[in-house]
């Protein structure tokens, strides 16, 4: 048990390295390449540190322990906005009311219920998964449009790829040829390893545990792969950028639906556990649910809201466990 802690820590901290160096790779090959930074960002970035994520739910799937990879997406969805959010508003506060993501939050919304339809029509198969996939396209288009637009009315014609570029996650104008190819090579061969390493313990910690694949993909699993997106918000909300905070929870949870599981369900069937469908599923939901006072009537989110926030995660948690 305790090596298997150890290996699926292990697994976890190369998991989220090789998702980083992949970005960083990925990014600035991007750039070089000529392709603009507007669409690396909606594109290249936003896959990239779902990397993790995507790794453990197909290695989870071919491995027979489907569970590890439904629970991951569930919990990490319930883990962004009831601990991602929940920790940054108890140290900081988020001010809320100045941000508008009515509209991405809205799609994350559709997303959701999208992904709940299909769980009750499961198991998830690749029709599915092409179903999710094409709901991500429009996200994107949708996305790439608005942005667009955006640069059109506010920079009035003028030249903004340098900012752009400056804003990207892992860019480097001055970073060499071979190590870009170093980080891509790490990042590839870096994910399937620390992939490889998470799943395999995770399924022997659950068989010690006498709890199912999907109870440890919902805690452990969900817990670790939501650290990213933790360290992002807290980062955000000390700078006063709720914005970013708000946007980074959004993003990542319908990343989480519609390409996890859209590109799982094309490697193979996902079976759905009775419990997630009885359970967190709803949970899940309701996560989301929350978040409608503080996108739609402009409240902040202050360490009051943060306390509680947390403790309906740690709620959650125990509900799973017992």
């Amino acid at each position: 048990m305790t090596a298997d802690l150890l290996y699926a820590l292990l697994g976890l901290i190369i998991l989220l390295l090789a998702g980083d160096s992949l970005v960083k790779g990925a990014v600035n090959l991007s750039l070089r390449m000529g392709i603009p930074a507007l669409i690396v960002s909606l594109t290249i970035v936003a896959f990239g540190t779902s990397a993790p994520e995507l790794l453990i739910a197909i290695k989870a799937v071919l491995d027979n322990a489907p569970g590890i990879a439904l629970g991951n997406v569930v919990g990490s969805n319930t883990a962004n906005v009831l601990l991602v959010l929940g920790v940054p508003a108890i140290i900081s506060g988020l001010k809320t009311d100045e941000c508008d993501t009515r509209r991405n939050y809205i799609f994350m919304l559709l997303a959701t219920i999208l992904f709940i339809v299909i769980c009750f029509l499961g198991p998830i198969t690749w029709v599915h998964g092409l179903v999710l996939l094409a709901a991500l396209a429009f996200v994107l288009g949708d996305a790439l449009r608005s942005a667009r637009q955006h640069r059109r009315d506010v920079q009035n014609g003028a030249d903004v790829e340098d900012d752009e570029e400056e804003d990207l996650e892992g860019v480097d104008p001055t970073l060499p040829g071979w190590k870009i190819a170093l980080f891509l090579v790490l990042g590839l061969v870096g994910l399937p390893l620390g992939a490889d390493l998470l799943v395999d313990s995770s399924i022997n910690i659950a068989t010690v545990l006498g709890v199912s694949e999907t109870v440890i993909g919902l805690t452990l699993v969900a817990v670790g792969t939501s650290l990213p997106e933790l360290a992002t918000t807290v980062m955000a909300a000390m700078r006063k950028q709720a914005d970013v905070a708000l946007g980074n929870v959004i993003g990542s949870n319908m990343f989480n639906l519609l390409a996890i599981i859209g590109v799982t369900g094309l490697v193979g069937a996902l079976p759905i556990p009775p419990q997630m469908l009885r359970f967190d599923l709803w949970v899940m939901l309701a996560s989301s649910l929350v978040l409608v006072p503080f996108v739609f009537r402009g409240w902040n989110m202050t360490w009051k809201w943060g306390i509680a926030l947390t403790g309906l995660y740690g709620a959650y948690v125990l509900s799973v466990l017992i």
